[in-house]
């Protein structure tokens, strides 16, 4: 009995009904999900930015009219009444249009990289989430096969109490044990449909039916060490890369704050309409503005862009340390989880087996007592736990560095790619 109680929970793939793909949520996410879609048009917003910082001002007409005296309307009656016609056009100072464009260009390109880690954040927190399910449905499978012992328990004990060899409060103690266990199950499907509802969210699908039991997650073995997988997110991290265009987007304000000590200048051309003996005539005139007041206007505007080319220079090396940090941190929890389930697996889960095998034995035989037997049950019970628990943990640990390393993958038989 014990060996087979152990394969089957050590190797129950094949118990695991093929409903809910996990393929498939991170398709419907990455069609679906309200963020990643609201980010996307924020892009498109960006880039629509672009050309407007690049273009120049906008022309300037007017339209006016030039009198002579108050009493009437002396149009073509004396030399100083006109109609006026103009156009003014603005000209930035060579290289400011450039570089308005540079910035608007660098902001977009930081977003699209944002949105990058946006969609494997989103990949990872689907694929935490199909864990949790799973460890969810699979608690309660443990529960049910452990009801089975529980109730033998339970009828061995009427058995004893019933022939005057036991007493009416081991009885008790295995019906409290056994409602407990019922008290878990219902705490489970609880969690269920808790942890359904945050999918769909996730997978921005509304409402709608149960979504199934997730697939059995295969063990995917993990070989990198800690400093590969840094370089690995160092080098192609698309947090990375944003805050790296928003550095040399700060580099290009710093520019062109220096571009404002340097004036603007305008052209104005005038055209004024006149009739009988009075000519027509026409103006060209230019203007350009003075930076008079740059102590308090444009050398603020530089510092205020210096400081926010150091600020964007900190925040890199913040997020290159909180990389690296998180990294360990889970490379940490995957050794750890290793460890914790080839304990679990081969000592601790065989060997609470076989002493819950004699207990029952003994306990049947009367050389036993209830409490005995109870407590191997449910340490049992917690060892079998704690091994699904390490292997989701580890799986949900090798989903965040995927997120973090913009692709950590293995390929079929622990290559790596």
């Amino acid at each position: 009995m014990g060996m087979a109680l152990l394969g089957s929970l050590l190797l129950a793939g094949s118990a695991f009904a093929q409903d809910l793909k996990l393929a498939d949520l991170i398709d419907e996410a990455l069609r679906n999900n309200s963020e990643i879609q609201a980010y996307g048009a924020r892009i498109e917003g960006a880039k629509q930015r672009i050309p407007q910082a690049r273009s120049l001002p906008d022309p300037m007409l007017m339209v006016g009219y030039q009198n002579e005296g108050f009493d009437r309307y002396t149009y073509g009656e004396e030399q100083g009444a006109q109609w006026m016609f103009g156009a003014t056009q603005q000209f930035l100072f060579p290289g400011k249009r450039a570089l308005k464009g540079e910035m608007a260009k660098r902001d977009a390109e930081s977003q699209e990289a944002m949105l990058e880690f946006l969609k494997l954040r989103t990949v990872s927190r689907v694929r935490e989430l199909y864990l949790d399910l799973f460890l969810a449905h699979k608690n309660i499978d443990l529960l049910k096969e452990r009801q089975i012992l529980f109730a033998r328990v339970e009828d061995l004990a009427l058995i004893r109490y019933r022939t005057g060899k036991g007493m009416q409060q081991e009885v008790l103690m295995a019906q409290t044990e056994k409602y407990m266990l019922l008290e878990k199950e219902a705490m489970f499907k609880q969690k269920i449909e808790s942890l359904e509802a945050m999918l769909k969210a996730t997978i921005g699908r509304d409402g709608g039916t149960s979504l199934g039991r997730p697939d059995y997650p295969s063990a995917q073995p993990f070989f990198y060490k800690v400093e590969e997988a840094v370089e690995m997110a160092i080098n192609h991290s698309p947090e990375i890369k944003s805050r790296g265009k928003m550095i040399e987007a700060a580099e290009t304000k710093v520019r062109m704050a220096k571009k404002e000590f340097f004036p603007d200048f305008s052209i104005n051309a005038n055209y004024y309409k006149r009739t009988g003996d009075f000519m027509d005539m026409w103006s060209l005139t230019s203007t350009i503005n003075i930076p008079l007041y740059f102590l308090t206007k444009q050398m603020p505007a530089l510092s205020e862009a210096k400081a926010g080319h150091v600020q964007a220079k900190q925040e890199l090396k913040a997020a290159k340390l909180m990389i690296t940090a998180a990294i360990r941190d889970n490379i940490s929890m995957i050794r750890s989880a290793d460890t914790l389930m080839d304990l679990y697996k081969s000592g601790l889960i065989p060997k609470n087996t076989q002493d819950v095998d004699l207990a029952l034995s003994g306990y049947a035989t009367g050389r036993t007592e209830a409490i005995v037997v109870l407590s191997r049950l449910k340490t049992l019970l917690e060892y079998e736990t704690q091994y699904w628990t390490q292997f989701t943990e580890r799986q949900k640990a090798i989903a965040r560095l995927h997120a973090i390393t913009a692709g950590l993958d293995l390929k079929p038989g622990g290559e790596k790619k």
